[in-house]
């Protein structure tokens, strides 16, 4: 609850009022009843790993467990059970790691200690075992309230998924009512606490929410392989780049990551260094730039800039924020430095104001068209810094750097244009 509503309740509970009262348990009921936690399980093991735990298989960089609770803890989950079969110590340095950043994680046996955890008026997310999913995924259960089953045509669907009935599988997510628990810890205890939440939601009438065709292509599925789980990292890590709908990130960044990112994600290089090696690449450039060298110091930029992007999203995949804000920010920044140099540059052969000028107009348009399209529906086609730093490079190259400059700042102001008119028919 926020410290802020716990005051409110507080007071009014002191005031002693009838209405005082109301409103305080108002209060509470409504701070409770957004809370979201999330269940997941370390019980199986891998099939081709005999003595490890399949959610402590690495996974992005991370094991599978902490891959689904950092899902869960975007969605805005500030609690987490995981019922386990025991506690091995890979899964107890997963659980530490979870924990550090600011969630609350418990681990349990039963469904009826699972149920002693958590709050009786929360939102349960439930993911199964091994289970690969995206964001975009975790999304469709957490924003919404009742029991509800993610599923998939039991005929098409692959053997890892639990058939329900009805022509219909389980693809892995549930959410239910705390009560679920209580309705599971009443069964023998020889029960499976999984199959038997999933049976008792199906049968309180559970909505079915079918899996969109798209999330089966990046990725989503149950797993409980190592072998297998490098392929599927793949599919995720280029489904977290599908997210970003600009041309630049579909037409370029991503066949690089592609390539690059698996390697990266594998090997577990280090972000950090990733970062650094960035970093040195886009001074390298900058530098050239400054000291005339106007194409090969753009490029070099560039190069060091999509690099900086890989760094940023692997960051993101290892729950790296601070890292991955950094780099998101010297994304941001680069092109508008190397805007900045190259206008200098410019004028001071030509001894005139004129290039910085636009240099500086690129820059206001491209921040506040920036600003504009981050609350609305991007288009394929409006700018993006890196893109601005790519139109720089392509014009400087073929010795018209000034028309690049020029060329850049009617980009930036059409896309700001563009932002802007879609944001005033949705208003």
């Amino acid at each position: 609850m926020a410290p802020s509503a716990c005051v409110v309740a507080i007071i009014c509970v002191v005031a002693s009022g009838r209405l005082c009262h109301r409103l305080a348990i108002a209060v509470l009921v409504a701070n409770s009843v957004a809370m979201l936690a999330g269940l997941l399980f370390a019980v199986q093991d891998a099939e081709d790993r005999p003595g490890i735990l399949a959610a402590t298989l690495p996974f992005a960089g991370v094991t599978l467990i902490e891959y689904q609770a950092r899902l869960l803890a975007a969605a805005g989950a500030s609690q987490l059970v995981i019922v386990v079969s025991r506690l091995t110590p890979e899964l107890l340095g997963a659980i530490a790691r979870i924990g550090r950043h600011g969630m609350s994680v418990d681990t349990v046996r039963s469904a009826g200690e699972a149920g002693a955890r958590l709050h009786p008026l929360a939102r349960i997310v439930m993911l199964a075992d091994g289970l690969i999913t995206s964001d975009a995924a975790i999304a469709m259960f957490a924003n919404q309230d009742g029991d509800a089953l993610l599923v998939a045509d039991a005929a098409n669907a692959p053997a890892d998924y639990e058939r329900l009935g009805g022509g219909l599988a389980w693809a892995g997510i549930a959410r239910f009512d705390p009560r679920r628990l209580g309705e599971v810890a009443a069964l023998p205890s020889d029960y499976d606490v999984q199959s038997a939440l999933l049976h008792v939601t199906a049968q309180a009438g559970a909505r079915h929410i079918l899996l969109p065709p798209g999330e089966a292509g990046a990725g989503h599925g149950v797993e409980r392989r190592g072998a297998s789980l490098e392929e599927r990292s793949r599919a995720v890590v280029m489904a977290t780049l599908a997210t970003r709908p600009s041309w630049f990130d579909r037409w370029i960044v991503r066949p690089i990551a592609g390539i690059v990112l698996p390697p990266l994600v594998r090997r577990a290089a280090s972000t950090v260094a990733v970062a650094a090696g960035a970093g040195v690449t886009v001074l390298a450039g900058l530098g050239m730039v400054a000291g005339g060298y106007h194409a090969i110091g753009l490029l070099i930029a560039l190069a060091g800039m999509i690099a900086a992007m890989m760094g940023e999203r692997v960051a993101w995949l290892r729950d790296e924020a601070r890292l991955a804000r950094g780099l998101n920010w010297a994304v941001l920044a680069v092109p508008a430095l190397a805007a900045i140099l190259l206008g200098y540059s410019i004028d001071s052969f030509a001894a005139s104001d004129s290039a910085l000028i636009v240099a500086l107009v690129l820059i206001a348009a491209g921040a506040l068209g920036e600003r504009a399209a981050s609350a609305a529906p991007r288009a394929i086609w409006w700018a993006t810094p890196p893109a601005y730093l790519l139109v720089l490079a392509v014009l400087t190259l073929v010795r018209v750097p000034m028309a690049g400059l020029v060329l850049a700042a009617i980009y930036a102001f059409a896309t700001l244009g563009a932002a802007i008119e879609l944001l005033r028919r949705q208003a």
